[in-house]
């Protein structure tokens, strides 16, 4: 019996983690990304006469050169491509021959000799998207060297995205750490997240959300919309991508629902809007604080998931948009009869 018991909780268990719905086929859904390499165009200008060389690149990249010289690598060239600029001169000359930099676009271009596989799963992504967006149009995709500033992926605006591929060269590039970026992120510098960070801006922009005076549940279930997004435009990417945590570190949230609710109710954080608080459950970090060593950082993100995919499950005819755009988080967790 206690075998049968544990079998059965096990299929329970299977059964409310995963996602009930089928994954629609979008094979009949044809597009073509426009796709532009600003890594290997950006170090290839000539030095020699570089004012006319990047009035040249700013031809081929109209609506992006400006935002990654002036406000990304924060250069302040402003449009004036003319000999004689110092920012062009001094700036971007510094940037095209410095030595550590040019050991970096040597790095990117042994780890990236091509994008292919980047690119198939951005496709399917948007194959997914407009499945559910018929009308959403596809921004055009810039490949980019941010010098290891962290904006692994960017929009610009809903015609343009960035992805910075040098925040995807894998967490043993040793200049990580020496940029202050900790251990727990770098382990997601790998090319199979540069889908699922674009995919976080693009549903930011279009669910826009302000964070001050929010509960944590109110917090959480945001984040969980955003997670929700993220299974739909990806399915074929792993929750614990999705996620940001370890293949061990999904397991044991999804072991660990029930006594990760009850240890937040405990502590009388559902509904605390101090924001000092709150935050360290719903953004990335080692471990959650309060918790055992193996639990994930951002385990808030993962009850918020669960409560909007319950509800998704007791309204199997609403859109996705109704789901994103359901206004009220605790109307929300008591319309999904949410009690894991």
């Amino acid at each position: 019996m206690k075998k049968l018991l544990l079998a059965l909780g096990a299929v329970f268990l299977f059964a409310a983690c995963k996602n009930t719905d089928s994954v629609p086929d979008v094979s009949n859904i044809k597009l073509q990304l426009d796709i532009r390499h600003l890594e290997r165009d950006f170090p290839a200008l000539d030095t020699s006469h570089l004012a006319q060389s990047l009035s040249a690149l700013k031809e081929k990249y109209p609506d992006f050169l400006d935002f990654y010289l002036d406000t990304l690598l924060g250069i302040g060239v402003r449009g004036n491509y003319v000999a004689g600029n110092p920012a062009i001169e001094k700036g971007v000359h510094s940037f095209l021959t410095y030595p550590d930099y040019r050991d970096l676009y040597d790095t990117v271009f042994k780890h990236f000799p091509d994008t292919r596989q980047m690119d198939e799963d951005l496709k399917k992504g948007f194959q997914y998207l407009k499945h559910y967006q018929p009308d959403y149009q596809v921004p055009k995709i810039i490949y980019f060297i941010s010098f290891l500033s962290g904006g692994n992926a960017i929009l610009v605006d809903s015609s343009v995205a960035g992805i910075a591929l040098d925040m995807y060269l894998g967490p043993a590039y040793p200049y990580y750490a020496s940029m202050g970026h900790p251990a727990y992120m770098t382990s997601t510098f790998l090319p199979t997240y540069a889908p699922v960070n674009l995919m976080k801006v693009i549903f930011r922009d279009q669910y826009p959300y302000k964070e001050e005076d929010r509960t944590l549940l109110d917090l959480m279930v945001q984040r969980g919309k955003e997670q929700y997004f993220l299974s739909k435009v990806l399915p074929f990417t792993p929750d614990s991508v999705r996620l940001g945590y370890t293949a061990a570190q999904w397991e044991w949230a999804k072991a660990s629902e029930g006594t990760v609710y009850a240890w937040l109710a405990q502590q009388n954080l559902i509904y605390d809007k101090t924001t000092q608080k709150i935050m360290r459950y719903v953004t990335e970090g080692p471990t959650t604080p309060g918790m055992p060593q193996e639990s994930p950082g951002n385990i808030g993100t993962f009850i918020g998931l669960r409560i909007v995919q319950q509800w998704a499950e007791k309204h199997p005819d609403a859109s996705l948009n109704q789901v994103l755009s359901h206004p009220d988080a605790q109307k929300m967790m008591e319309e999904a009869a949410y009690k894991p």
